[in-house]
């Protein structure tokens, strides 16, 4: 006695509706198994139905079966992937596999610094973490589970200033005042070369037989221009009475380079500027360049700011030294850094006038006439 017909169980409007939508797919998977169904529902015999579609007999059966356990979610196509995963590392073996990466590889007698993944199996193997010596892919896989990708190393600084603490308390302390007075102005400083022949670190968009080229440049003898101007810049960041935050960059050409006379004439532009929009105070936070920390310069605001305070007038300058070699604390180096790609000419040599214009046109600020340095610059001068 053979086996009794299979059909599909009756389906509901809604489902009918459904496999009649599918018979419009442009997925084939939804299109065949919409067939099926609608086909066994008509009472056609799976031997019939099997040479229709192109399936055979035993697909078919799976379909019916899968339709009558699920209703329309059977022209879902399920996901392929193996759902049993074999993995050569257990919870605790991935993890000190993780720890294992934060150690130099010398620790364990290799003769490099740098981790690959060929030699993270050979220690992972020796150490007992796995049973056998596993694939350098294996290692790949475990660690991209837990999140570990393969990306370029940071270069990381620290600041060797054994004060560090106290000067960045104090930059935050003057941070916190200025938000809390609308007629202070917050100033961060910082001098920056833009050259026209070096090529600042840029990442573009671009096809791999198309790529962008950064031809080197070159100046001819007989080119007027300097090969690199000297740029003095002002972060100056304020608060409103609501709170809100304005900013804006000031910035003043060199023709030369910044020594302390020209430092002075900058701050005593800033001060000028400061005074227009009705501030008060400049609280000026600068590195340890010897064009700011010079005596001649140190000199100079006090007797600015004991002139402002005996005239009752003008912008007194509260100067903050940021500790030795910590860029990141002041905002304006990120500054220099997205300005230089955006001034980038990658195959043209472009003239002084032309880079003093782009930079302009980036930050947003007018061409204000160069501070020129003397010709000779000593502290009797200044």
């Amino acid at each position: 006695m053979g086996k009794a017909p299979l059909f599909v169980r009756p389906p509901t409007d809604a489902e009918r509706q459904a496999l009649e939508d599918g018979l419009r797919s442009s997925d084939a998977f939804v299109l065949r198994r919409a067939q099926i169904i609608l086909a066994s529902a008509q009472g056609d015999q799976v031997g019939v139905i099997a040479p229709r579609v192109g399936f055979s007999g035993q697909a078919v059966r799976d379909v019916i079966h899968a339709f009558n356990a699920q209703g329309v979610a059977a022209l879902r196509q399920r996901s392929r992937r193996n759902r049993i995963i074999y993995s050569s590392f257990d919870t605790a073996g991935a993890e000190a596999l993780r720890a294992l990466l934060h150690q130099s590889p010398r620790l364990f007698d290799k003769p490099t610094g740098v981790w690959t993944l060929e030699l993270a199996a050979d220690v992972a193997s020796e150490r007992g973490l796995t049973a056998w010596r596993v694939s350098g892919e294996t290692i790949r896989a475990t660690l991209a589970r837990m999140g570990v990708r393969w990306r370029r190393a940071k270069e990381w600084i620290t600041s060797p200033d054994p004060e560090y603490a106290r000067k960045k308390a104090r930059r935050d302390r003057l941070i916190r005042l200025a938000r809390r007075h609308p007629d202070w102005l917050l100033g961060f400083e910082d001098e920056v070369w833009w050259s026209r022949l070096a090529h600042p670190a840029l990442y573009a968009w671009q096809e791999d037989d198309q790529p962008l080229r950064l031809i080197e440049q070159t100046v001819a003898r007989d080119d007027p221009d300097p090969k690199a101007l000297a740029c003095y810049g002002l972060l100056a960041r304020c608060w409103d009475t609501a709170g809100q935050r304005h900013e804006d960059l000031w910035l003043r050409f060199v023709e030369g380079r910044p020594v302390s006379a020209v430092t002075i004439d900058f701050l005593l532009w800033c001060a000028t500027r400061a005074q227009e929009r009705g501030k008060h105070a400049v609280l000026l936070i600068w590195d340890n360049a010897s064009w700011h920390d010079s005596q001649i310069v140190r000199s100079w605001v006090r007797r600015h700011n004991r002139a402002v305070k005996q005239g009752g007038h003008g912008v007194r300058l509260l100067v903050c030294y940021l500790p030795t070699k910590s860029p990141w604390l002041n905002p304006i180096e990120p500054k220099w850094l997205h300005g230089k790609r955006k001034v980038l000419e990658p195959a043209r040599l472009l003239s002084a006038a032309e880079v003093v214009a782009r930079v302009c046109a980036v930050y947003g600020c007018p061409h204000e006439p160069h501070l020129v340095t003397p010709p000779t610059t000593t502290k009797k001068a200044a």
